[in-house]
């Protein structure tokens, strides 16, 4: 598979909690950087125009921009979590779901939640050491989620770590 654009290694997860914040967080992120794009609870017509006007910002900041959910959207660089043309990244939560995405053909992985996070309140953590054991041996870029930030990254950086994605972090 070719890509366009090399693969990020800092990313932004989208959702509809981040309100006006949203717009903020994409002029925060370093060019080059990645945007998952999930507002998942939004109707199809809003969900394509809030794509459009992400986009927009996206190409103008130099930010590659993939889509989550079953809806494919014009100027998506990929898709996440499901099978889609370009870049294909997929969550993983544990060992099974990481070696069943790469089957699919993924070129990267979520893997969270790496550290308590406000997204899943109350959601059991994996932590350096079990994070450590999900992607160990996976040849696959490894990108964190769940609670992070730039010094949550490094200290998992030990463990073969590509990259992290975040909410709270760009929104801050």
């Amino acid at each position: 598979m070719r890509r366009r654009h090399p693969l990020p290694r800092l990313w932004l997860m989208t959702d509809e909690r981040m309100g006006e914040a949203l717009w903020d967080a994409l002029e925060r992120l370093p060019r080059g950087a990645g945007v998952v794009f999930r507002h998942y609870g939004l109707a199809a017509v809003e969900r394509r125009a809030l794509f459009a006007r992400v986009l927009k910002v996206a190409r103008r900041r130099g930010l590659v921009l993939v889509r989550a959910g079953s809806q494919p959207m014009r100027g998506e660089a990929g898709a996440h979590g499901r099978r889609g043309r370009g870049l294909r990244t997929a969550p993983a939560h544990n060992r099974r779901e990481a070696v069943a995405a790469l089957r699919a053909g993924a070129n990267a992985l979520f893997v969270s939640p790496a550290f308590p996070t406000r997204s899943h309140p109350g959601a059991r953590a994996l932590g350096r050491v079990r994070f450590g054991l999900l992607v160990r041996g996976l040849d696959v870029p490894v990108i964190a989620l769940g609670g992070m930030d730039a010094r949550k990254a490094a200290s998992l950086k030990p463990f073969g770590l590509y990259g992290w994605a975040a909410i709270d972090a760009w929104t801050r």
